[in-house]
Protein backbone atom coordinates (compact mmCIF):
# COMPACT_ATOMS: atom_id res chain seq x y z
CA UNK A 1 0.00 0.00 0.00
CA UNK A 2 2.95 2.07 0.38
CA UNK A 3 2.67 5.32 -2.24
CA UNK A 4 5.46 6.81 -4.19
CA UNK A 5 4.36 10.41 -2.72
CA UNK A 6 4.40 8.57 0.76
CA UNK A 7 8.39 8.29 -0.36
CA UNK A 8 8.83 11.62 -2.00
CA UNK A 9 7.38 13.43 1.70
CA UNK A 10 9.82 11.49 3.85
CA UNK A 11 12.80 12.41 1.05
CA UNK A 12 14.79 13.87 4.07
CA UNK A 13 15.16 10.99 5.41
CA UNK A 14 17.11 10.78 9.25
CA UNK A 15 20.01 9.10 9.89
CA UNK A 16 20.25 5.72 11.34
CA UNK A 17 22.20 6.91 14.56
CA UNK A 18 18.45 8.83 15.56
CA UNK A 19 16.95 5.04 15.47
CA UNK A 20 18.74 4.21 19.09
CA UNK A 21 17.44 8.24 20.82
CA UNK A 22 14.93 7.35 23.49
CA UNK A 23 12.31 9.35 24.99
CA UNK A 24 9.27 9.59 27.03
CA UNK A 25 5.94 9.98 26.28
CA UNK A 26 4.09 13.05 26.31
CA UNK A 27 0.82 12.61 27.52
CA UNK A 28 1.19 8.94 28.78
CA UNK A 29 -0.14 6.23 31.20
CA UNK A 30 2.67 5.56 33.42
CA UNK A 31 1.62 1.91 34.24
CA UNK A 32 1.81 0.98 31.00
CA UNK A 33 3.84 3.49 28.47
CA UNK A 34 6.86 1.81 29.52
CA UNK A 35 9.48 2.98 27.62
CA UNK A 36 9.31 4.87 24.69
CA UNK A 37 11.57 4.66 21.73
CA UNK A 38 9.97 6.52 19.45
CA UNK A 39 11.87 9.61 19.15
CA UNK A 40 14.34 9.54 16.96
CA UNK A 41 13.19 6.53 14.36
CA UNK A 42 9.76 8.33 13.76
CA UNK A 43 10.45 12.53 14.75
CA UNK A 44 8.73 13.68 12.06
CA UNK A 45 9.91 15.26 9.12
CA UNK A 46 6.33 16.89 8.02
CA UNK A 47 3.95 18.13 10.71
CA UNK A 48 0.26 17.17 11.41
CA UNK A 49 -2.45 18.25 9.40
CA UNK A 50 -4.39 21.18 10.87
CA UNK A 51 -7.61 20.35 12.06
CA UNK A 52 -8.21 23.68 13.60
CA UNK A 53 -11.26 24.78 10.89
CA UNK A 54 -13.23 21.61 12.02
CA UNK A 55 -16.42 22.42 13.60
CA UNK A 56 -18.74 21.19 16.46
CA UNK A 57 -21.65 19.83 14.95
CA UNK A 58 -24.17 19.79 17.47
CA UNK A 59 -26.18 17.05 16.28
CA UNK A 60 -23.44 14.85 16.41
CA UNK A 61 -21.85 16.06 20.27
CA UNK A 62 -25.47 15.11 21.10
CA UNK A 63 -25.47 11.76 20.77
CA UNK A 64 -22.28 10.97 23.45
CA UNK A 65 -23.20 9.93 27.03
CA UNK A 66 -22.38 12.02 29.91
CA UNK A 67 -20.12 9.63 31.04
CA UNK A 68 -18.01 10.82 27.07
CA UNK A 69 -18.49 14.24 27.61
CA UNK A 70 -18.89 14.83 31.85
CA UNK A 71 -15.34 16.17 31.92
CA UNK A 72 -15.30 17.79 28.71
CA UNK A 73 -12.43 15.62 27.15
CA UNK A 74 -12.42 12.89 24.74
CA UNK A 75 -9.94 10.48 25.82
CA UNK A 76 -7.97 8.30 23.71
CA UNK A 77 -5.75 5.63 24.26
CA UNK A 78 -3.27 4.81 21.51
CA UNK A 79 0.72 3.78 21.14
CA UNK A 80 2.80 6.27 19.52
CA UNK A 81 5.62 3.78 17.47
CA UNK A 82 3.43 3.02 14.38
CA UNK A 83 3.78 5.70 11.88
CA UNK A 84 2.62 7.21 9.92
CA UNK A 85 -0.65 5.99 11.73
CA UNK A 86 0.49 7.43 15.21
CA UNK A 87 3.98 8.29 16.35
CA UNK A 88 6.06 10.74 18.50
CA UNK A 89 6.83 14.62 16.70
CA UNK A 90 10.58 15.07 17.41
CA UNK A 91 9.74 16.85 20.43
CA UNK A 92 9.11 13.10 21.80
CA UNK A 93 6.31 14.34 23.48
CA UNK A 94 3.40 15.05 20.82
CA UNK A 95 1.32 12.61 19.01
CA UNK A 96 1.19 12.62 15.52
CA UNK A 97 0.06 10.88 12.54
CA UNK A 98 -3.20 10.12 10.12
CA UNK A 99 -4.97 8.42 13.12
CA UNK A 100 -3.99 11.30 15.29
CA UNK A 101 -5.26 13.34 12.82
CA UNK A 102 -8.84 11.99 12.32
CA UNK A 103 -8.83 11.74 16.45
CA UNK A 104 -8.36 15.72 16.86
CA UNK A 105 -10.79 16.33 13.96
CA UNK A 106 -13.51 14.14 15.65
CA UNK A 107 -12.86 15.73 18.93
CA UNK A 108 -14.09 18.84 17.19
CA UNK A 109 -16.66 17.44 16.13
CA UNK A 110 -17.89 17.06 19.18
CA UNK A 111 -16.85 20.29 21.10
CA UNK A 112 -14.35 18.40 23.54
CA UNK A 113 -11.07 18.78 24.29
CA UNK A 114 -9.03 15.44 22.64
CA UNK A 115 -6.79 14.24 25.03
CA UNK A 116 -4.23 11.25 23.75
CA UNK A 117 -2.12 8.74 25.81
CA UNK A 118 0.10 6.88 25.25
CA UNK A 119 0.28 3.76 26.18
CA UNK A 120 1.85 0.28 24.82
CA UNK A 121 -0.48 -1.52 22.20
CA UNK A 122 -1.71 -4.44 24.18
CA UNK A 123 -3.24 -2.54 27.16
CA UNK A 124 -5.53 -0.44 25.15
CA UNK A 125 -8.40 -2.62 24.32
CA UNK A 126 -8.86 -3.71 28.30
CA UNK A 127 -8.47 -0.07 29.49
CA UNK A 128 -11.30 1.66 26.86
CA UNK A 129 -14.48 2.43 28.90
CA UNK A 130 -12.81 2.73 32.34
CA UNK A 131 -9.07 4.61 31.64
CA UNK A 132 -10.09 6.12 27.79
CA UNK A 133 -12.97 6.86 25.36
CA UNK A 134 -12.04 5.52 22.53
CA UNK A 135 -8.60 3.49 20.89
CA UNK A 136 -6.97 4.95 18.03
CA UNK A 137 -4.14 2.26 17.38
CA UNK A 138 -4.66 1.27 13.67
CA UNK A 139 -6.94 -1.34 15.51
CA UNK A 140 -7.17 -4.61 12.70
CA UNK A 141 -10.85 -5.50 12.96
CA UNK A 142 -11.08 -9.07 14.21
CA UNK A 143 -13.82 -11.41 15.63
CA UNK A 144 -11.61 -11.82 18.69
CA UNK A 145 -11.72 -8.20 19.44
CA UNK A 146 -15.03 -7.65 18.53
CA UNK A 147 -15.71 -9.87 21.82
CA UNK A 148 -14.34 -7.11 23.92
CA UNK A 149 -14.80 -4.03 21.90
CA UNK A 150 -16.81 -2.43 19.00
CA UNK A 151 -15.61 -0.90 16.49
CA UNK A 152 -15.98 2.06 13.65
CA UNK A 153 -13.85 1.44 10.57
CA UNK A 154 -12.16 4.58 9.02
CA UNK A 155 -9.35 2.66 6.77
CA UNK A 156 -7.81 -0.05 5.06
CA UNK A 157 -4.44 -2.00 5.39
CA UNK A 158 -2.36 -5.14 3.95
CA UNK A 159 0.63 -6.67 5.97
CA UNK A 160 4.17 -6.57 4.20
CA UNK A 161 7.50 -7.14 5.38
CA UNK A 162 10.62 -5.91 5.71
CA UNK A 163 14.45 -6.85 5.49
CA UNK A 164 18.06 -5.09 5.09
CA UNK A 165 18.45 -3.29 1.90
CA UNK A 166 19.61 -6.16 -0.81
CA UNK A 167 17.99 -8.64 1.46
CA UNK A 168 21.41 -10.31 1.87
CA UNK A 169 20.07 -13.15 4.07
CA UNK A 170 18.02 -14.18 1.33
CA UNK A 171 14.58 -14.29 3.19
CA UNK A 172 11.70 -15.93 1.29
CA UNK A 173 8.66 -14.55 2.72
CA UNK A 174 6.94 -17.81 1.95
CA UNK A 175 9.31 -19.74 3.55
CA UNK A 176 10.74 -18.00 7.38
CA UNK A 177 11.24 -20.94 9.30
CA UNK A 178 14.32 -20.77 11.05
CA UNK A 179 14.32 -17.11 10.72
CA UNK A 180 14.25 -14.56 13.20
CA UNK A 181 11.03 -12.23 12.74
CA UNK A 182 10.52 -9.09 14.78
CA UNK A 183 6.83 -7.62 15.69
CA UNK A 184 5.09 -5.38 17.45
CA UNK A 185 3.16 -7.06 20.56
CA UNK A 186 -0.36 -7.49 20.53
CA UNK A 187 -0.73 -6.72 16.84
CA UNK A 188 -2.80 -9.29 14.31
CA UNK A 189 0.93 -10.01 12.90
CA UNK A 190 2.34 -11.57 15.99
CA UNK A 191 -0.83 -13.76 15.85
CA UNK A 192 0.00 -14.18 12.10
CA UNK A 193 3.55 -15.35 13.28
CA UNK A 194 2.90 -17.36 15.80
CA UNK A 195 0.72 -19.72 13.86
CA UNK A 196 3.24 -19.46 10.61
CA UNK A 197 6.34 -21.01 13.93
CA UNK A 198 3.05 -23.57 14.84
CA UNK A 199 3.13 -24.46 11.59
CA UNK A 200 6.85 -24.76 10.90
CA UNK A 201 6.97 -27.00 14.04
CA UNK A 202 4.36 -29.24 12.50
CA UNK A 203 6.12 -29.65 9.49
CA UNK A 204 9.45 -30.38 11.05
CA UNK A 205 10.93 -27.73 9.58
CA UNK A 206 13.16 -24.87 11.69
CA UNK A 207 12.02 -23.18 14.42
CA UNK A 208 10.98 -19.29 13.97
CA UNK A 209 12.32 -17.22 16.47
CA UNK A 210 9.94 -14.34 17.40
CA UNK A 211 10.89 -10.87 18.54
CA UNK A 212 8.11 -9.65 20.07
CA UNK A 213 8.33 -5.71 21.54
CA UNK A 214 6.70 -3.64 22.89
CA UNK A 215 7.09 -0.68 20.23
CA UNK A 216 7.22 -0.95 16.19
CA UNK A 217 10.46 1.25 16.75
CA UNK A 218 12.47 -1.77 18.48
CA UNK A 219 10.83 -4.19 15.64
CA UNK A 220 12.51 -1.92 12.89
CA UNK A 221 15.37 -1.14 14.94
CA UNK A 222 15.96 -5.41 15.82
CA UNK A 223 16.26 -5.50 11.27
CA UNK A 224 18.64 -2.36 10.79
CA UNK A 225 20.93 -4.02 13.17
CA UNK A 226 20.81 -7.23 12.09
CA UNK A 227 19.31 -8.30 15.65
CA UNK A 228 16.46 -10.14 13.21
CA UNK A 229 16.04 -11.13 9.92
CA UNK A 230 12.58 -9.74 8.81
CA UNK A 231 9.58 -7.55 10.42
CA UNK A 232 6.30 -7.80 9.71
CA UNK A 233 3.84 -4.99 10.46
CA UNK A 234 1.14 -2.73 8.42
CA UNK A 235 1.43 -2.31 4.81
CA UNK A 236 1.88 1.52 5.60
CA UNK A 237 4.16 1.34 8.54
CA UNK A 238 6.32 -0.75 6.37
CA UNK A 239 6.44 1.43 3.97
CA UNK A 240 6.68 5.10 6.64
CA UNK A 241 10.18 2.47 7.88
CA UNK A 242 11.83 2.00 4.63
CA UNK A 243 11.13 5.97 4.06
CA UNK A 244 12.41 7.02 7.46
CA UNK A 245 15.28 4.71 7.54
CA UNK A 246 16.84 6.30 4.05
CA UNK A 247 17.54 2.62 1.62
CA UNK A 248 18.84 0.76 5.30
CA UNK A 249 15.45 -1.72 4.60
CA UNK A 250 13.71 -2.65 1.79
CA UNK A 251 10.13 -4.28 1.54
CA UNK A 252 9.98 -8.52 1.05
CA UNK A 253 7.41 -9.41 -1.64
CA UNK A 254 3.79 -7.79 -2.00
CA UNK A 255 1.22 -6.08 0.23
CA UNK A 256 -1.38 -8.66 1.45
CA UNK A 257 -4.53 -9.69 3.51
CA UNK A 258 -6.16 -6.14 3.57
CA UNK A 259 -8.13 -5.66 6.28
CA UNK A 260 -10.07 -2.42 7.89
CA UNK A 261 -8.73 -0.59 10.63
CA UNK A 262 -11.22 0.45 13.28
CA UNK A 263 -11.50 2.67 16.26
CA UNK A 264 -12.49 1.11 19.23
CA UNK A 265 -15.24 1.29 21.76
CA UNK A 266 -16.47 -0.13 24.70
CA UNK A 267 -18.98 -3.07 23.99
CA UNK A 268 -22.28 -2.12 24.51
CA UNK A 269 -21.87 1.36 23.95
CA UNK A 270 -24.23 2.37 21.35
CA UNK A 271 -24.49 5.85 22.00
CA UNK A 272 -20.92 6.61 21.48
CA UNK A 273 -20.68 4.35 18.76
CA UNK A 274 -23.16 6.12 16.54
CA UNK A 275 -21.09 9.27 17.63
CA UNK A 276 -18.26 8.46 16.36
CA UNK A 277 -19.60 6.17 12.93
CA UNK A 278 -21.28 9.85 12.31
CA UNK A 279 -18.47 11.78 13.36
CA UNK A 280 -16.41 9.65 11.01
CA UNK A 281 -18.53 9.80 8.01
CA UNK A 282 -19.29 13.43 8.30
CA UNK A 283 -14.77 14.07 7.85
CA UNK A 284 -15.23 11.63 5.03
CA UNK A 285 -18.43 13.08 3.55
CA UNK A 286 -17.03 16.72 3.86
CA UNK A 287 -13.56 15.99 2.29
CA UNK A 288 -11.47 16.42 5.42
CA UNK A 289 -10.81 12.57 5.71
CA UNK A 290 -9.22 12.66 2.11
CA UNK A 291 -7.23 15.57 2.46
CA UNK A 292 -5.78 14.14 5.53
CA UNK A 293 -4.72 10.85 4.02
CA UNK A 294 -3.41 13.01 1.65
CA UNK A 295 -1.44 14.61 3.32
CA UNK A 296 0.39 11.85 4.81
CA UNK A 297 0.79 9.80 1.61
CA UNK A 298 -1.53 7.04 2.44
CA UNK A 299 -5.26 8.05 0.45
CA UNK A 300 -5.01 4.36 -1.07
CA UNK A 301 -6.06 3.56 2.01
CA UNK A 302 -9.00 5.29 2.18
CA UNK A 303 -12.76 3.90 2.93
CA UNK A 304 -15.93 5.88 1.41
CA UNK A 305 -18.13 4.45 4.48
CA UNK A 306 -17.17 4.69 8.09
CA UNK A 307 -19.02 1.04 9.64
CA UNK A 308 -20.10 -0.82 12.88
CA UNK A 309 -18.38 -4.01 13.60
CA UNK A 310 -18.08 -4.72 9.34
CA UNK A 311 -18.15 -8.32 8.36
CA UNK A 312 -14.46 -9.59 8.21
CA UNK A 313 -13.01 -13.06 8.27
Amino acid sequence: MQSTKLKSIMAIALSSAMLFATAACGTSDKADAGTDSAKGSDAATITSYDVSSVEKDDTIAALLPESVTKDGKLTIGTNPSYAPAEFLDADGETQIGYDMDLARAMGNIFGLDTEIVSSNFDTIIPAIGSKYDLGIAAFTITKERMESVDFVSYFTAGMGYAVAAGNPKNVDENDLCGLNVAVETGTVEEEAINKTAKQCKADGKKDITIQSSKQQTDATTAVVTGKADVFFADSPVVGYAIAQTDGQLEQLGKDFDEVPNAIAIKKGDSQTTEAVQKAMQKLMDDGTYTKILQHWGVESGALDKAEINPDVE
